[in-house]
């Protein structure tokens, strides 16, 4: 067996970036670019008016005060989107509204709330000075600035900020096309109901979302039987995808056949085992550009297998540049044993307090125990070289997610 970090040195070794694809503007959400992108003008493209008010020159208002008010004439109503509008001269003001032009010669904006209208005329009752209330051109982005480089992950503010350039498609990296399938005869789908010696098949579900947090839309392929054959065409139809995973099946049982099977198919296996509980028997090989995952068929291993191991591939395959999650340090809140050998990736509940991070166990840590995924919002992993951790002892830690950061 190889250790964690060597497992994904070689699986990180296979996945490249897809090619890259042009995607509309509005599903390209969760993706990756995969071109830089240089801002062909300002944003904002003019000067403009920060709130409703009066565009004034700012010098005309010297003095002014609750008490000692100042009066202009009124020049000009501007309305947002409007084209055209009169110079603001000495001793004059425009009206104008959020998001309008700022009219030449202004050079500030009093907000409506300090201002009163009086026949032609406005009050102001406040002092401003230049570029009050103004938003400047290019003071968000300036023309040719490169906002966006290749391995930005697509997010809301990327999307906005893209259709604030006019870019109403991207390139981003593929998204990779993965084939989920759940191996052994004692499994039944979750609509149907259990007989003696049967469970329902959950592994394809978490699989699933696992990928679909990822922004994927995977394939379930169905549940391979304990038969050579059944197990061989479920495979072959998978090896048409990008990512193959495959639960249960690979271990050395009698009617494991998914080694076999990846191996008549011509899958070159890069590992076999891992040390690591829960999760040793992790298989992964290639073929002909398809990534070929074999996880365990315990539940908890096979989503710990895929958090440790499939996540990041997949994510190298979208693009990411960033593929492994930040590792924190984190107090452990009892004692912790570890008489395995291998590394022991405990499920945890995780807290911050101040800049320190605490963690305690979920309860039972079997790999068939579901529950102790749903009670976690982070995995700790205790070294294979201590027998135990002792309270107040710290080890290293992963969020799978930010609820529950609480004490």
């Amino acid at each position: 067996m190889i250790s964690i970090a060597e497992a994904r040195a070689l699986i990180l070794a296979e996945a490249r970036p897809l090619p890259p694809e042009r995607r509309a503007l509005t599903d390209s959400l969760g993706g990756v670019l995969a071109e830089p992108i240089a801002a062909p003008h300002h944003v904002p493209p003019f000067d403009n008016s920060a709130m409703d008010g009066f565009a004034v020159r700012a010098v005309d208002t010297a003095g002014a005060g609750p008490e000692h008010p100042v009066a202009l004439i009124m020049r000009d109503t501007i309305p947002a989107g409007a084209d055209s509008w009169a110079d603001v001269g000495p001793g004059e003001a425009a009206k104008i509204m959020t998001g309008a032009a700022l009219p030449p010669g202004a050079d500030a904006v009093v907000e409506v709330e300090a201002s009163e209208e009086v026949g032609g005329k406005v009050r102001l009752f406040r002092e401003v000075v230049p570029g009050t209330s103004v938003r400047l051109a290019g003071e968000d982005v300036a023309a040719g600035d490169v906002v966006l480089q290749p391995g930005d992950p697509i997010g809301p503010a990327e999307i906005g900020i893209l259709a604030s350039l006019g870019f109403p498609e991207v390139l981003v990296c593929r998204r990779p096309r993965v084939a989920i399938i759940s191996t052994g005869s004692e499994l039944v789908e979750v609509d149907q109901p259990l007989r003696p010696g049967q469970i329902r098949n959950s592994n394809s579900y978490t699989l699933e979302a696992q990928c679909r947090q990822l922004g994927l839309e995977p394939d379930r392929l169905g549940i391979a039987p304990d038969d050579y054959e059944a197990t061989r065409a479920l495979v072959e139809r998978g090896l048409a995808y990008d990512v193959l995973i495959t639960s249960g099946g690979v271990s050395v049982g009698e009617f494991d056949f998914v080694k076999d099977v990846q191996d008549a198919l011509g899958v070159e296996r890069r590992l076999w085992g891992v040390a690591m509980k829960p999760g040793k028997p992790l298989a992964f090989g290639v073929r002909e550009g398809c990534l070929v995952f074999g996880v365990p068929g315990n539940p908890v291993a096979a989503m710990v297998s895929f958090e440790l191991f499939v996540r990041p591939a997949l994510m190298r395959l979208m693009g990411h540049r960033r593929v492994l999650r930040p590792t924190h340090r984190a107090v452990l809140e009892e004692d912790v044993a570890n008489r395995y050998g291998r590394v022991h990736v405990m499920r945890a509940r995780a807290w911050r307090e101040g800049d320190v991070w605490h963690a305690s166990s979920t309860g039972p840590q079997g790999s068939g125990i579901l529950r102790s995924m749903v009670k976690a919002n982070g995995l700790v992993f205790i070294p294979d070289d201590v027998g135990v951790l002792r309270a107040g002892e710290t080890a290293d830690m992963v969020l799978l997610r930010e609820e529950w950061l609480e004490p």
